[in-house]
């Protein structure tokens, strides 16, 4: 089991019996005490899972929550909190959290739903980013600069997916599951909406493109300042 989390949280007993259980089961976490050093690592890293205290010195977790997922950030993230009540509930999930835990929970139970979320991205993201292309996942809209992409379902499906894998390889077989699932078409119908969506970043000007990468798939990045 290899993963890679982020602790968020001021009590500094329960932190350390966090990360000790953890580095039993082979899973890295890294520990902060406030909201402002969790910011500053969740910018600085990527994790699988970030687990949330609400009750934090200096920003409070859904203070913290909420300027994750204003970044893009679709890293699942687990609220822990001692506060059970149905409006504390709602308030973290209207901030972007995944999943919420109360205290005093079974560490064993921590386990178990660290693992889960760790196999999946968040939900909860609004919108992407790469530089000043942005992806508005709920209006299902596109624009570069304040100018919009003219996007086909499917050609957002495969911008939304090269945006959440921005400047990393993404396989053919990966991009044509994201697209159509199980019942895919020939692989001429790939590169036929790859190239409607190469053409619609060059009538805004986007200052990215759709590379090929031989005999794997393709890579969208920020082009090289002349």
């Amino acid at each position: 089991m290899s993963i890679n989390i982020l602790l968020v949280e001021d009590d500094i007993d329960l932190a350390a019996t966090v990360v000790d259980y953890f580095e039993v089961e082979s899973i890295s976490c890294d520990h902060a005490a406030n909201g402002v050093h969790g910011l500053a690592l969740v910018e600085a890293h990527d994790y699988q899972v970030i687990l949330l205290d609400i009750n934090l010195p200096e920003m409070d977790g859904f203070t913290l929550c909420q300027k994750i997922r204003d970044s893009s950030n679709d890293t699942p993230i687990l609220m822990l909190t001692a506060r059970d009540t149905l409006v504390d509930k709602v308030a973290g999930f209207d901030a972007g959290t995944d999943d919420y835990l109360v205290k005093p929970f079974e560490i064993e139970e921590l386990l178990i739903r660290v693992v889960a979320l760790s196999k999946r991205r968040s939900g909860q993201v609004s919108k992407l980013s790469v530089g000043k292309l942005v992806l508005q996942l709920k209006e299902r809209v596109a624009f570069f600069d304040g100018r919009e992409l003219k996007l086909t379902p499917i050609t957002f499906k495969l911008l939304e997916k090269l945006m959440r894998e921005s400047a990393k390889p993404v396989s053919r077989a990966v991009l044509m599951h994201a697209v159509w699932g199980e019942e895919q078409p020939d692989s001429n119908s790939l590169k036929v909406h790859i190239h409607h969506l190469r053409k619609q970043l060059e009538k805004v000007q986007a200052d990215l493109s759709i590379e090929t990468e031989p005999g794997f798939g393709f890579t969208l990045r920020e082009k090289a300042a002349l």
